[in-house]
């Protein structure tokens, strides 16, 4: 795939702001501080379009970036975070619920977890969620350069065991430093649009 124009087309707080074009979307979620604009940044060849930031909890609406003209990467609020009042939080569950629940264009969701780390009880509560729903998921397993090249596969399969994967369902390791992963992230695309 190559990427030849990217817009940030639609900052959204409610289902009137969405798009209404019916292009494919594929939805990111993640923790905060997971690495998502860093995730979005590498599939579309730049620097800092997607802003990252050392704060968590940043991104507060859900960002609709149009790549090609084709598809939308849709960036969601960061959750699991802590510093987000009460009342900020459940505004953003039910922002996400009401999308996940209207959204016929979603054709996937790119859930990413770090690497590192098992997943948090918000990464699996997070899985159960989409898989409620019936959505099609690939794990992104964020930040894999971080992690020794002999102790990858023990860190996968902790990973794999704890989330249970559905048939049909994918991991996929990624690097935004190496850029491991950025082309099987593009075939799922390709696939599915």
């Amino acid at each position: 795939m190559k990427i030849t124009s990217v817009d940030l087309s639609v900052s959204a707080v409610r289902r009137s702001q969405y798009p209404t074009d019916e292009k494919s979307e594929y939805l990111l979620v993640g923790k905060s501080n997971v690495g998502k604009s860093s995730f979005i940044n590498t599939l579309i060849n730049r620097k800092n379009y997607a802003r990252t930031s050392a704060t968590p909890g940043k991104t507060q609406t859900i960002n609709f970036y149009l790549v090609n003209d084709k598809f939308y990467l849709v960036d969601a609020p960061g959750y699991g975070f802590a510093m987000v009042s009460k009342k900020k939080q459940k505004k953003f569950g039910l922002m996400m619920e009401d999308y996940l629940k209207t959204r016929t264009c979603l054709k996937q969701v790119f859930m990413l977890i770090d690497f590192r780390h098992r997943p948090t009880n918000d990464d699996l509560m997070m899985y159960n969620y989409l898989k409620y729903y019936k959505i099609p998921v690939t794990i992104v397993a964020t930040k894999t350069d971080k992690v020794g090249i002999t102790q990858q596969q023990k860190q996968r399969n902790l990973i794999l065991d704890d989330l249970d994967l559905v048939v049909g369902d994918d991991f996929v390791m990624f690097s935004n430093v190496t850029k491991l992963g950025k082309k099987e992230i593009y075939e799922k695309i390709e696939r599915t649009m």
